[in-house]
């Protein structure tokens, strides 16, 4: 046992179950260590380079289409759907390259060109090149999320990586709460050139620590070879593994209700209950509702279990979803019901990620960089279809988005009914199957 690393040789952290280590292979102890929060910070903020790059351009989004003279409204939108499908698509590529070349070297290569896109940004000359420079810095941030899923894959499964990613969400979630308040501050000081400069220093940043703090979390002998055949091999692996396919999808489905709302926030604040200045408040109050249902979900994942937790938490948003939608269609609904309604359904969703994300992770094993890829593709390419979708049919009410919400959960929910074969809120015992082989 002397010469047998567990996840404890990589982190010093108190919470490693013996099924869990006994799943690992050994692997030599790298030269530094993290603690739990320093990990679960650093995880969390680079999974926050994406959310920052989202959140912090919804109040800009007025003054970047009068510069730019868009017509449509709704065309808006585009400056954060062309971000999220250019996340979700390079995220196919990064999975297999960082199985085969590890985390850290991938991810410096990921933050760099993060860096050059917020530049590029600065001074796209019109609207068609800031769109394409929003996707090539979307597809620039697609590693960070790979990296960030797959670190905690090497060294957590089952309902310890849940409880993790409960504490990276946590963490996580403070970005889009403070996101929109720092870009309607800077705004008041500077033009929205200034949000992308802000975007390009935190990349830096990022770039920094990982090159002083981060570990290397995937040893050598666990890299998988890579060409063409290997990954699609791989990706066919995954798409076979019933709890990764249809956890995936169902990801794909709910939060693309969530892209929906993400992406058409700042007309129904502004334009349907004309909220002003309190966007940001209100924008943040969902984060909130989401932050807090991660910490339940953190306390209770390892006693409760993952499938229980976010099946019950599934029902309740697609239940909230339908009140909503029907509410909807009888006419204007007043503000304090429409933000109840709205706290509640976030407060659901906040069960689904971290959970989701286990379940799907959890027999891939040494696939994790190709798992965590295709779930990232289907948590941000197919959500930002179907959300840019939804967000497109906005009207001036706020009907055509909950109808959305109301269908996608519902799709969702029979989606997970199938994968877990009608025995829904089942927990399963032990942390699940063995790691899946590469070879």
């Amino acid at each position: 046992m002397k010469n047998l690393a567990t996840p404890r040789a990589i982190l010093d952290v108190s919470i490693h179950p013996v099924s869990d280590m006994a799943q690992q292979p050994a692997t030599a102890a790298p030269a530094r260590r993290l603690s739990l929060p320093e990990f679960v910070a650093l995880t969390a903020m680079l999974m926050a380079l994406n959310a920052l790059a989202i959140d912090i351009m919804l109040p800009a989004l007025p003054q970047m289409g009068a510069d730019f003279k868009v017509a449509e409204e709704n065309d808006r939108q585009l400056i954060i759907v062309a971000y999220m499908l250019g996340f979700g698509v390079s995220q196919l590529f990064y999975g297999p390259l960082t199985d085969r070349f590890g985390r850290r070297s991938v991810l410096f290569i990921s933050l760099f060109f993060y860096i050059v896109a917020a530049i590029m940004c600065v001074y796209a000359p019109n609207f068609d090149l800031l769109i394409a420079a929003r996707a090539f810095m979307g597809a620039s941030a697609g590693g960070s999320r790979v990296i960030a899923v797959s670190a905690a894959r090497d060294l957590y499964v089952g309902r310890q990586m849940a409880k993790v990613m409960s504490l990276v969400m946590i963490v996580f979630m403070s970005a889009p709460i403070v996101a929109p308040f720092f870009g309607q501050l800077m705004l008041k000081t500077m033009s929205w050139h200034g949000i992308f400069w802000v975007l390009a220093v935190f990349g830096m940043v990022m770039f920094v620590w990982v090159l002083v703090r981060m570990p290397e979390t995937l040893p050598m002998e666990r890299r998988v070879p890579l060409n063409v055949h290997t990954m699609f091999r791989n990706y066919w692996k995954v798409i076979r593994t019933r709890e990764a396919l249809g956890y995936t999808i169902a990801s794909g489905l709910l939060f693309g209700g969530l892209m929906s709302y993400i992406s058409s926030s700042e007309q129904l604040y502004h334009e349907v209950y004309a909220t002003g200045d309190w966007f940001a408040l209100w924008f943040a109050g969902a984060a909130v509702a989401m932050s807090i249902s991660n910490l339940v979900n953190s306390r209770l994942v390892e006693r409760i279990g993952m499938r229980p937790i976010s099946h019950f938490a599934l029902i309740c948003f697609v239940i909230v979803s339908i009140v909503h939608a029907v509410i909807a269609l009888q006419g204007p609904i007043p503000f304090p019901l429409f933000y109840t309604l709205v706290i509640l359904a976030f407060f659901c969703i906040g069960f689904q990620g971290p959970n989701y994300n286990a379940i799907a992770m959890e027999p891939l094993g040494a696939l994790a960089g190709s798992g965590a890829a295709l779930i990232g593709f289907a948590s941000s390419f197919v959500s930002a279809s179907i959300g840019g979708l939804v967000a497109r049919q906005f009207d001036g009410t706020v009907t055509p988005i909950f109808i959305g919400h109301a269908v996608v959960g519902t799709l969702a929910l029979i989606t997970i009914f199938i994968t877990e074969r009608g025995k829904l809120m089942k927990a399963h015992t032990g942390t699940g199957q063995e790691p899946m082989s590469p070879k």
